[in-house]
């Protein structure tokens, strides 16, 4: 079993952890993040933890750290989210939890940096669970200003973080052709991947409807499918633009290594290209990489990280469906931490 042992810190984490982060927006309410999807599945899986940490390696406004903190008074919570609304939202949202909640500023493929950098939070508590919460949150698509979604214009920018790194509109400024359409097969965008690669690009667009009507222009009228022409090459900019693929394996290997013997690790993805992706990486975890035909048994020495709980998705129910549209596309995959 690996193990993290971390020395606890005092009891000032909350109240100044909560005056710094809602300095930049002080009146922001909770409802303003999206409702967490999955919500009881979640608390499922992690409420019968033994004592120690669990990451939320995406906070977003700090739903599902509440929902897990409610039910379990055993565990603590590391937040970890590289949006600055995100953390002020959820240090609002989570303040009444006190010391044991800590927020940080990274992102999840950043995930035993971050482990090991506050070390000082819970004492010798392991890392009984990570939590994963994929894609972008309602909040950030309805903050019109941070162009993830074509619902309004704004400058094209689609950064989680927006102090650092480039916007969406600098990336299509340097990108290949060729290569943005490769990215665009790779989010599900097949038929005009090279059409709508090839007018984005020539056309260099600065805000959310220059985009959109550039791709408009490149998919006919009568080929489109449902729902909104351009929602795949946003969610391809966006994916890009933030390098998400490779956090989340790395992130995904990262919990495999940190999580404690009988941990748990969940994922909610919310299209196929990431849930492909933790499908794979778990699968690989379980089976320890073996391919060794079943009628003769492991003959490669193979060691398995980890047990899947499910062999496929956990999806909403019709009913949480009805009450919170998001959870529509969720898929939910987890896995628990085993002796290797």
């Amino acid at each position: 079993m690996r193990s993290l042992a971390i020395v606890k810190k005092g009891e000032e984490t909350s109240s100044a952890l909560f005056t710094t982060l809602t300095m930049a927006r002080p009146q922001m309410a909770r409802d303003t993040y999206h409702v967490p999807v999955l919500e009881r599945e979640i608390v499922e899986l992690f409420a019968s933890l033994p004592a120690g940490v669990v990451i939320d390696a995406t906070l977003g406004g700090g739903g599902h750290a509440a929902a897990i903190l409610n039910a379990a008074p055993q565990l603590r919570i590391l937040g970890i989210d590289r949006d600055p609304d995100a953390r002020a939202a959820a240090g609002e949202r989570l303040a009444s939890f006190g010391a044991r909640v800590h927020i940080v500023n990274s992102t999840f493929g950043e995930l035993e940096e971050v482990i090991l950098q506050n070390h000082e939070f819970t004492g010798d508590d392991e890392v009984v669970g990570v939590l994963m919460d994929l894609g972008v949150s309602s909040y950030q698509l309805d903050e019109s200003s941070r162009g993830f979604s074509f619902r309004a214009d704004a400058p094209l920018d689609m950064r989680m973080d927006p102090t650092r790194g480039e916007t969406a509109a600098e990336f299509i400024a340097h990108v290949d052709q060729h290569d943005f359409a490769r990215l665009l097969r790779e989010n599900g965008e097949n038929r005009f991947a090279n059409a709508i690669a090839k007018f984005v690009v020539s056309r260099q667009p600065q805000t959310t409807s220059e985009l959109t009507e550039a791709v408009e222009r490149a998919v006919p009228m009568a080929a489109r499918r449902r729902g909104h022409v351009a929602t795949r090459v946003f969610q391809t900019l966006r994916i890009a633009v933030n390098d998400e693929a490779t956090q989340l394996i790395r992130g995904l290997e990262a919990a495999l290594d940190l999580t404690a013997t009988g941990g748990v690790i969940a994922v909610i993805s919310y299209h196929s290209g990431e849930d492909r992706v933790v499908k794979s990486v778990l699968h690989e975890a379980a089976t320890g990489g073996c391919n060794c035909p079943v009628a003769l048994g492991c003959v490669c020495g193979a060691v398995a990280r980890c047990s899947v709980l499910k062999a496929s998705a956990k999806l909403a129910t019709d009913d949480e469906v009805a009450q919170n549209p998001r959870a529509r596309s969720a898929r939910l995959r987890a896995a628990r931490k085993i002796a290797s």
